[in-house]
């Protein structure tokens, strides 16, 4: 084995090395050639698809032969379902000799649209023309082609950043600018109309809701006025133009048989059309996985899957579950640990792929020496030539947890592309202000830190720098932010107010940049982000506070203000630097995205970041009281705080389900200063149940959700309640061998710690310590231990010392 696992380990933190991983059953290897006899009818197509490579497996034949009827076809990850699809497809034009016209195939983006028709064509026995009349369309195209059918002649307004643009423009208009947030504004909005509403509907029971409604019928007006219609807008009016019944007639009588790819992530708007359509022929092949349902924030009902056959009675359930993309190893991982969810289609994947490796773990002390291990390792695999920059993918949860390996891979002149974030870290739209006001410390006259510096003091940023600007162009000042104090617009309070901001900004730059982060926080930053947008959902504000937290963890790292201001510039440098390279998808770079982006892909080597308590499962699903915004319509709000771990889960298991050789992962044991356990998730795989969990209650029959979303109000909620939220922690436990238990909740206990005698490994690349009674305990059967045992970890020698703990 490559001795570039050093670093890694073969079982997590706190799993003992004799216990078993977790491994998938090999495939069958039986294959259409051997199963389709040629004495069979349709042997022919399979003899035709052996030839041109395609052979099909047991499951995936018995999905390609299905004629009328509604058919479930539940697709595990990397189980081969585009070729099925395909096939099918195929199939009932070669074999039962269904008009190409009549077929229409759904997905979810141009690229797998184009993929299907591409393989459509390259059939056996397919006549191009056939090919190109078969419908392989997104629901958007499918939609959009509908409308302009019947007469639609509005541009397409699909660029975010100007809809962001116009829906500020329009809030300085309204008087509104500083009270919403664009993008968790036009957030609400779309999931709004994902449920089939129209902006009419909006509620207007409060003043933030009246506020919010007229900004939105404003932005409306500006699309109409224009001839413009978003992406939201082509499902909504597509879905209302098929209630009329001859247009819905003209639409059923030409696609008689339907295809939808990823059913899991429809919403309602997404379901009911395809329900609208089938349901007069019921010729109706869903492919999908519950176990991928990872999008519900945008409105995917996981219900579609589960309750397919309920919906659709004597449906046929046929299950993909040859798996030819990982190793079986890290495809028993992602099995063993889906399986824990109750809520979904039991199925077991069998392993038919290549051999790679098995999983490998790490649990470094934090998050930068997450990112140096990575880093470092990545480094290591490419110099020695067994892989390449671009079979590597770095997933992880949240945005602000790739801000260590963000920095180490630029700072090490590591290629790398990065999917779906803006800018660097330093220059987020929330951390910017904080950053732009020690820039502000260091040189008070540094005018494009000013702009962002305003908003704070609720003063007009356009208007209030125009006339900073102007009164600069009479009279220089050292701090120009002083002309403030005489503008008219301002009120006295607002005046000193202004006052009090110069004097905390001249304090700045002696203080070390983590206390004057958090005393930023303190005297106006938290207030401000908090009370000056009632548009912040529930969600949102716990990611906000996550992302100011990691600004204060970056910013320990840093003995002045200026040295974290040159940091966070010269990384700001080499991005820009990067990104002028211009690098495509067939660059040899190293990707680096969320695990919701990484959905549908696979990669030879992934580097899964962040596999801790309070990451993945992330801290919002790991609270008691359920965010507004994820609670259940129907149910307790137990089955929501369920629901939300589920889908965290999922999560982890589309994370492990990308890797096709070798998968590292990596589960800090602090965050944000905080222990943070390796995930239950991964614990879990291995048999380790939490201690405090509840025994699973029995399942349930699923209730209707058919109106799920249309019964939730539009999310606009006030973020004064911020301070009302329950903390929890979590104690890490040493077993008998010095490793990490499942967490376990318990209630705070006032900060209260105490002083135990600790063994610490002296590897400088090796943060591990345990208790000496632990040690004693393992070595002797006693309880203290008269010499330093090797380090569980490492196999490092390890030295005598005291360590605090909570108590």
């Amino acid at each position: 084995m490559s001795n570039h696992y050093t670093d890694f380990h073969p079982r997590p933190a706190g799993v003992p090395l004799a216990t078993p991983a977790p491994a998938a059953k090999p495939a069958p290897a039986a294959t259409s050639s051997r199963l389709v006899l040629d004495s069979e009818a349709d042997a022919y197509y399979f003899r035709a698809l052996e030839r041109e490579g395609i052979h099909l497996n047991q499951p995936q034949i018995a999905a390609v032969r299905h004629g009328q009827g509604p058919l479930l076809t539940l697709a595990g990850a990397g189980c081969g379902k585009t070729t099925v699809l395909a096939a099918r497809a195929g199939y009932l034009m070669a074999v039962r000799e269904v008009p190409a016209s009549t077929i229409l195939l759904m997905t979810f983006t141009s690229k797998a649209a184009a993929e299907m028709k591409a393989r459509i064509a390259a059939l056996p026995g397919i006549r191009p023309a056939a090919a190109r009349t078969v419908q392989a369309r997104t629901f958007h195209s499918f939609a959009l082609a509908m409308l302009r059918h019947h007469g639609a002649t509005e541009d397409i307004f699909g660029d975010m950043q100007a809809q962001h643009t116009i829906m500020k423009m329009l809030q300085r208009q309204l008087g509104l600018s500083d009270v919403f947030q664009p993008e968790s504004l036009l957030s609400a909005l779309s999931a709004w109309k994902a449920g089939g509403r129209t902006t009419d509907e909006l509620p207007e029971q409060t003043p933030d809701e009246k506020d919010a409604k007229r900004l939105l019928l404003a932005y409306e007006q500006w699309k109409q006025e224009r001839n413009k219609m978003d992406f939201d807008d082509i499902l909504l009016r597509a879905a209302a133009l098929m209630k009329d019944p001859q247009i819905l007639g003209t639409l059923r009588r030409r696609f008689r048989y339907l295809m939808v790819d990823e059913f899991q992530d429809t919403n309602t708007l997404q379901y009911d059309m395809v329900r609208m359509l089938a349901d007069e022929h019921r010729n109706l092949m869903v492919v999908g996985d519950d176990d991928q349902t990872i999008y519900t924030f945008n409105g995917a009902r996981q219900e579609s899957i589960l309750e397919f056959d309920r919906v659709y009675p004597g449906a046929k359930v046929i299950t993909l579950n040859q798996n030819y993309r990982s190793d079986a190893r890290i495809l028993g991982l992602g099995s063993s640990l889906v399986e824990h969810n109750r809520l979904r289609r039991r199925k077991k994947l069998l392993a038919a792929g290549q051999q790679g490796y098995p999983p490998q773990f790490s649990a470094p002390a934090g998050t930068e020496e997450e990112a140096a291990q990575v880093v470092s390792h990545l480094l290591r695999q490419v110099e020695a030539g067994e892989l390449a920059y671009r079979d590597i993918a770095i997933l992880h949860r949240t945005a602000s947890s790739s801000r260590s390996i963000f920095e180490h891979l630029i700072l090490r002149d590591v290629p790398f592309i990065q999917y779906g974030t803006g800018p660097v870290f330093y220059d987020q739209s929330l951390i910017r202000p904080l950053m732009d006001h020690l820039r502000l410390s260091l040189e008070p006259r540094r005018m494009d830190a000013l702009a962002s510096a305003l908003g704070p003091l609720y003063v007009p940023r356009e208007a209030g720098l125009d006339y900073i600007l102007r009164e600069e162009k009479k009279q220089a000042k050292k701090y120009p932010l002083i002309h403030l104090t005489r503008w008219d617009k301002l009120r006295d309070f607002q005046q000193e107010q202004v006052k009090g901001r110069i004097r905390l900004i001249k304090s700045l730059q002696t203080m070390k940049p983590v206390l004057a982060i958090q005393e930023m926080r303190r005297q106006f930053y938290d207030k401000y982000m908090e009370a000056g947008d009632p548009s912040i959902l529930t969600h949102y504000k716990e990611t906000m506070l996550e992302t100011l937290e990691e600004l204060e963890s970056a910013a320990k790292r840093f003995d002045t203000v200026a040295d974290f201001i040159s940091f966070a510039d010269e990384l700001t440098r080499r991005h820009k630097e990067m990104e002028s390279l211009r690098m495509s998808e067939d660059s040899d770079a190293v990707r680096l995205m969320t695990i919701h982006r990484a959905k549908g892909l696979e990669f030879p080597c992934v580097y899964w970041i962040g596999a801790s308590e309070g990451i993945l499962p992330h801290s919002t699903a790991l609270k008691q009281d359920v965010p507004d915004d994820r609670k259940p319509v129907f149910g307790s709000a137990a089955e929501g705080a369920d629901a939300a771990l589920e889908e965290e889960r999922r999560l982890a298991y589309v994370a492990v389900t990308r890797a096709k050789q070798k998968l590292y992962i990596t589960s800090p044991a602090t965050v944000h200063g905080k222990p943070a356990p390796v995930s239950r998730f991964i614990t879990e795989a291995y048999g380790i149940l939490p201690e405090a969990a509840s025994k699973p209650a029995a399942d349930q029959p699923l209730r209707e959700r058919n109106n799920r979303e249309s019964s939730r109000s539009f999310a606009i909620t006030s973020a004064r309640s911020q301070g009302n939220r329950r903390s929890h922690t979590v104690t890490i436990r040493q077993n008998a061998d010095g490793g990490r238990t499942a967490p376990a909740r318990t209630a705070p206990r006032a900060g209260r710690t105490e002083h135990v005698p600790v063994w610490t490994c002296t590897a400088a690349s090796c943060k591990a310590w345990i208790r000496q009674a632990a040690a004693g305990r393992r070595a002797h059967g006693s309880s203290t231990s008269a010499s330093p045992p090797a380090c569980p970890l490492c196999g490092s020698r390890m030295e005598g010392g005291s360590r605090e703990v909570p108590v």
